[in-house]
């Protein structure tokens, strides 16, 4: 092998053509979770640079003008779709560019709340690992459309995760079961668990409206402190992307205990307990698991 790859670089600088590697394709995420989502089905034939980064909170992200310059150097565009990503659009059309726009959560079943009255579709479809199998399919079939010469690693990346993905479902039905039922019950800082709530059976409480953007009102709290008492749930949980005072005040004025840290919106940073999408729901479920057991 050593002898052809010394040809081959002979033979290129012969014809004054030398031997390079293809450059990475470059790829931008919205977010930290969909760009680790891409990393892995892309592997090293692509270069991904998310928006928003670990630890940061997409709802509040306000775009800056070197993030137009990073959508007009992409050839795809990855985002998460359902309204999460609100400053998309506008970033798009501030960039010049027109790179492949994909949406990871298309062809899934949206799930709605309600907030102040009115119907809204919950973005956080990628609490639900079902999901992000979808997610995985739909980012898969993207690079394959720019890149066909790399579709045999991107479907092999591909399945490869998904049988990780298919694991960690039952890893999590299992975790849950194993909780008494009328435990199954938790409060967190704000709505961005519906989708794991329907999937696994866990009832789950928030006194912000899907978005960390709207702060919870005093009346939302009290209702949520009484609710706490008169059901006797369990454990208030932070979030990564969270004030924590609003869990503090809850837990304080209830009784209930405080839970670890869940990771909501954003990943870890790499060398803490969620720097990958799957070691984040393992984090979560190893938390849910340590407060609701009795």
């Amino acid at each position: 092998m050593l002898r052809l790859l010394t040809f081959c670089s002979l033979l290129g600088l012969f014809l004054g053509t030398p031997v390079h590697a293809a450059e990475p394709i470059p790829v931008v995420a919205s977010f930290s979770i969909v760009g680790d989502i891409v990393s892995h089905i892309g592997g090293n034939r692509v270069n991904v640079d998310t928006l928003v980064g670990p630890e940061e909170d997409a709802h509040v992200f306000d775009p800056a003008p070197r993030d137009a310059a990073r959508i007009a150097a992409a050839k795809l565009v990855v985002i998460n779709g359902l309204g999460f990503e609100g400053w998309m659009d506008r970033l798009i059309k501030a960039s010049g560019g027109a790179p492949k726009l994909t949406i990871a959560s298309e062809g899934i079943l949206s799930h709605q709340s309600t907030i102040d009255g009115h119907e809204r579709i919950d973005p956080h479809a990628w609490q639900d690992v079902g999901n992000v199998r979808t997610y995985a399919r739909n980012i898969a079939d993207a690079l394959i459309a720019i890149d066909p010469e790399g579709g045999g690693l991107y479907r092999a990346n591909l399945s490869s995760y998904d049988d990780e993905l298919a694991g960690l479902d039952q890893e999590i039905r299992a975790a849950i079961s194993a909780i008494p039922t009328e435990r199954r019950k938790i409060v967190t800082t704000h709505d961005a668990f519906g989708y794991f709530a329907l999937a696994y059976g866990i009832e789950m409480v928030a006194p912000q409206s899907i978005s960390t953007e709207a702060e919870a009102s005093a009346k939302d709290v009290a209702r949520i402190i009484r609710q706490v008492k008169s059901e006797k749930i369990p454990a208030v949980f932070l979030e990564n992307v969270s004030d924590p005072r609003l869990a503090e005040r809850i837990a304080a004025e209830s009784g209930a205990r405080i839970g670890g840290k869940l990771y909501s919106d954003a990943l870890s940073k790499e060398n803490a307990p969620a720097g990958t999408y799957i070691a984040m729901i393992k984090a979560n479920i190893r938390e849910l698991t340590k407060a609701l057991m009795p």
